[in-house]
C-alpha cells in the first residue's frame, strides 16, 4: 500500500460493504435456524418411505448443512472485513499523527511514484514570509519521520494483502456452496496459514533430520491446528504429496541411534495420528492446489519410494496416514479403486508388499508393521461410510467388494503377535460402514438412519460374497457382519421368518453367513442379540395382524437355532465351532440397532434384554462346557427364549389374544404352543435353504 492510498483512503464503501454483510449474516441465521429446527426436524421425525425416504430426505439434510455453512462464512468475511477496516482506518490516523508532527518541524513526505515518498522541507527558510519563524528540524527529525511513515505503510500493506489473501483462501474451500471454515478475525485466519507454512517449512527443510525440539514444535502445531481448514489446506499443498510420501518413508526407516525414529519414538503414534487428521481435512479442500495434490498422490500410489533400509509403494506409506482423520470421499474413492486395481496387476500383492525388508512404517499401537496398505484404507473407508458405500458397490473399473471380501490374498503384517489379522479386520469394518452409514455399531449413543438403496445393495452384495466364501470365511469379519445383519434386522428378520421364500435377501445366503458367524460363541450370541431387537419390534410394533409377529418370532429363532446347530455340528463329524464355545456364558451389552425415530424404542429394549437373558439360561443349560448335542434333542431346551418371547407379544396383544374369536392363542398353552411350531418351521427351512435335509 503506498502513501497517497492510505492518506487518502475513503472507507465509506468498505463501510457499507461491512453492514450488508451483516445483513446477511442476519438472514442466513434465521434461514439456517429455519432449516435445522423446522425444516430438518419435520424431516428426522416424518415415517417416510421409499423415495422420500432417500432422496428427500437426503436432500433436505444436505440443504440445512449448507445453510450452516453459509453462515459461517458469512460471518467469517464479515469478521475478517471488519477486523481489516478497523486496522486500516488505525494506521491512516497513525500516518495522519505522524505526517502532523513531521509538519510541526517544517518537514513533510511527498510521493515520488510507483510507490515510493520521500522527505523533504516543507517551507524552505529563503521562501519564508517576511516575519515568518520557519521551525528547525535535524536529520534525526527526518530520518525518523521516513521510519515511521515506512512502517505504518508495511504495516498497512500487510494488513490489506494478508486479508486478501485468507479471504481467496476461504473461498478456495469450496468449489461449490460454501465452506464450513470460522475465524473471529483476520489475525486467527492469517496466523493459521503462518503456522502451516511454519510447519511444512521444517519438513521441507530437516525432514527426519530435524532435533527432537524441532519435532515436537511440530507434532505440537499439527496437534493445534488438526481442524483448522485454512493450516490442513496450506500445509498439504505447501509440503506436496511427494514430499509427504518421502519425509514418511525416511522417517520410518531408522539409520542412526540419534534419528528420530529411536530418540522420539514415544511420540510418533500421536504424532502419525495427528498428520492424519490434517490431512484428511485437507483433501475436504475445493482449492485448485489440493485437487491437484489429490490426483498426484493417487498416481504416486503404485512408484516406489527409497528407504535406507528397503523400497516401500506409495500406497504402503500413505495408507498408514489414512488411519485417522475424515478424507474426502471422492478422493478416498480414486485411491481406493487404483490400489485394489495395481493389487490385481501384481496377481499376488501380498509378496511385492513383503519382498523388501520395508521398516515399521506404523507407529499406532505396537503390533502392525504398516506394510500392508489395505489396514489404513479401509479403516480410512470405515470412518467415511458414505464412500464407502460407493466403494463397495463399485464394479468398475473392477469389483472391489469381491476382492477385499474373498479375493484378495491377505499376508501377516505383525508376524510377532498371533492376534487376528488386522487388514481383514479393517475390511470388516468397512463393510460394516458400508452397508449401514454408521462408522462404529459400539460406539456410546450411536444412531442408525434409515438406509438408502446404494447401503441395501452393499448388504446384499457382502452377504452374497461372504456367503460365497463357505467355511473360508475370515473369522475378523463375523462380529462386523453379524452387527450388518442386525443394523439391517428388520429386512432380515422378514427373510428369515418368510415361509415361502418371497424376500430380496436370498434366505440361503443368510443361513450360510449365519452359520459362518456361529462358529464363534461371541459373534453367535451378538448376532442372536442384534436379532432379539428385531423381533420384539415387530411384536410391539405389528398391530395389524398380531398373530404374524409371533409366526415369524419363533421361525427366526428357528433360523438362527438351525445355524448354530450346523456351526458346532456337521454330518461329517466334523466340529467347526471355534474354543470360544468352551467359556462360560455372559451377558454382553449390544447398541440398540433401531432408527432413532422408532416408536417403541425403549419397549423394545426392554424386551430385548429379558429375551437375551432367557437366551443366555437356555445356552447355559443347553451346552454348558461343549458346543455339541444330539440333533434331535437340539431344539428342546429353547424353552426360555420362547417363552420369554410369547409372553412379551401377549403382554402386547393380550385383548387381541383373549378375543374368542382368535382361537389357539390362550396365555397358558396357545401361545406358546404356536411359537414353538413356528421355531419347528423355521428349523426346517433353514435345513431346507442349507442343503441338509
Amino acid at each position: 500500500m503506498n502513501l497517497d492510498t492510505l492518506r487518502q483512503a475513503d472507507f465509506g464503501l468498505l463501510d457499507q460493504a461491512i453492514t450488508a454483510w451483516q445483513g446477511v449474516i442476519d438472514k442466513l441465521k434465521t434461514m439456517e435456524s429455519d432449516a435445522r429446527d423446522d425444516m430438518k426436524a419435520k424431516a428426522d421425525k416424518a415415517n417416510w418411505a421409499g423415495v422420500n425416504a432417500t432422496v428427500s430426505r437426503e436432500f433436505i439434510t444436505k440443504t440445512a448443512g449448507e445453510f450452516a455453512d453459509a453462515h459461517t462464512q458469512a460471518t467469517t468475511i464479515h469478521n475478517i472485513l471488519k477486523d481489516t477496516r478497523d486496522e486500516l482506518a488505525g494506521y491512516k490516523l497513525q500516518l495522519d499523527q505522524a505526517l502532523e508532527r513531521g509538519r510541526k518541524k517544517n518537514i513533510t513526505v511527498v510521493s515520488t511514484g510507483g510507490g515510493g515518498f520521500t522527505v523533504t522541507m516543507n517551507i524552505h527558510p529563503d521562501r519564508a514570509a517576511e516575519g515568518t519563524t520557519v521551525p528547525q528540524h535535524s536529520q534525526r527529525d527526518v530520518d525518523e519521520l521516513r521510519d515511521d511513515v515506512q512502517r505504518i505503510l508495511n504495516r498497512a500493506t500487510e494488513s490489506d494483502s494478508t486479508a486478501a489473501q485468507v479471504l481467496k483462501a476461504i473461498s478456495d474451500q469450496a468449489e461449490v456452496g460454501f465452506s464450513g471454515a470460522e475465524y473471529g478475525d483476520r489475525d486467527a485466519a492469517v496466523e493459521a496459514v503462518r503456522k502451516a507454512e511454519e510447519a511444512a517449512k521444517l519438513i521441507k527443510d530437516k525432514g527426519d533430520e530435524m532435533s527432537p525440539e524441532e519435532f515436537r514444535r511440530l507434532n505440537g502445531l499439527l496437534a493445534s491446528y488438526k481442524n483448522d481448514p485454512l493450516f490442513q489446506e496450506r500445509f498439504a499443498t505447501q509440503v506436496g504429496p511427494k514430499g509427504m510420501l518421502e519425509f514418511w518413508a525416511d522417517l520410518s526407516s531408522p539409520d542412526t541411534t540419534n534419528d528420530l525414529t529411536r530418540t522420539q519414538l514415544n511420540q510418533l503414534g500421536d504424532f502419525q495420528k495427528n498428520l492424519g487428521y490434517v490431512l484428511g481435512g485437507a483433501t475436504q479442500s475445493d482449492s485448485p492446489a489440493m485437487r491437484q495434490w489429490e490426483n498426484d498422490m493417487v498416481r504416486m500410489g503404485n512408484e516406489r519410494f527409497n528407504t535406507r533400509h528397503g523400497d516401500a509403494y506409495g500406497f504402503q506409506i500413505m495408507s498408514n496416514l489414512m488411519r485417522t482423520g475424515d478424507y474426502d470421499d471422492q478422493f478416498l474413492n480414486k485411491y481406493g479403486n487404483e490400489l485394489v486395481a495395481n493389487e490385481k496387476k501384481m496377481k499376488i500383492p501380498d509378496r511385492f508388499y513383503q519382498m523388501e525388508p520395508v521398516p515399521k512404517m506404523n507407529f499406532i499401537g505396537d503390533k502392525e508393521f504398516g506394510r500392508d496398505p489395505m489396514t489404513g484404507f479401509m479403516t480410512a473407508l470405515a470412518n467415511s461410510p458414505d464412500a464407502a458405500t460407493e466403494f463397495f458397490n463399485a464394479k468398475e473399473p473392477q469389483d472391489n467388494a469381491q476382492w477385499v471380501l474373498k479375493d484378495r490374498p491377505y499376508f501377516d503384517d505383525s508376524p510377532l503377535d498371533d492376534g487376528p489379522n488386522e487388514a481383514k479386520d479393517a475390511a470388516g469394518k468397512a463393510m460394516f460402514a458400508a452397508v449401514s452409514g454408521v462408522t462404529d455399531p459400539t460406539a456410546p449413543g450411536v444412531k442408525y438412519e434409515e438406509h438408502t438403496p446404494e447401503q441395501r445393495e452393499a448388504m446384499k452384495r457382502s452377504l452374497a460374497i461372504l456367503a460365497g466364501t463357505g467355511n473360508d470365511f475370515p473369522p475378523e469379519m463375523r462380529d462386523s457382519m453379524a452387527y450388518a445383519m442386525g443394523n439391517h434386522g428388520d429386512w432380515v428378520h422378514k427373510a428369515m421368518s418368510d415361509p415361502v421364500g418371497r424376500h430380496e435377501l436370498d434366505a440361503g445366503q443368510l443361513m450360510e453367513v449365519s452359520k459362518q458367524i456361529s462358529r464363534n460363541r461371541d459373534d453367535y450370541q451378538t448376532l442372536t442379540q442384534v436379532m432379539h431387537q428385531s423381533v420384539v419390534a415387530d411384536i410391539v410394533t405389528e398391530k395389524d395382524h398380531p398373530e404374524d409377529s409371533l409366526d415369524r418370532a419363533g421361525r427366526t429363532i428357528g433360523f438362527l437355532e438351525e445355524a448354530r446347530y450346523q456351526a458346532t455340528n456337521t454330518d461329517k463329524g466334523e466340529a467347526l465351532a471355534d474354543a470360544s464355545w468352551e467359556k462360560s456364558w455372559r451377558y454382553h451389552i449390544v447398541g440398540g440397532l433401531l432408527t432413532p425415530w422408532h416408536p417403541a424404542g425403549d419397549a423394545v429394549q426392554r424386551g430385548v434384554d429379558l429375551i437375551t437373558a432367557k437366551m443366555l439360561e437356555d445356552e447355559q443349560n443347553r451346552i454348558n462346557a461343549q458346543a455339541t448335542a444330539d440333533h434331535t434333542k437340539t431344539y428342546e431346551n429353547r424353552s426360555e427364549e420362547l417363552r420369554g418371547l410369547a409372553d412379551l407379544w401377549y403382554q402386547q396383544n393380550k385383548e387381541w389374544a383373549e378375543d374368542p374369536t382368535h382361537e389357539g392363542y390362550s396365555q397358558d398353552h396357545g401361545i406358546y404352543s404356536q411359537i414353538e411350531g413356528a421355531a419347528n418351521d423355521g428349523n426346517k427351512k433353514a435345513e431346507g435353504v442349507s442343503g441338509t435335509q
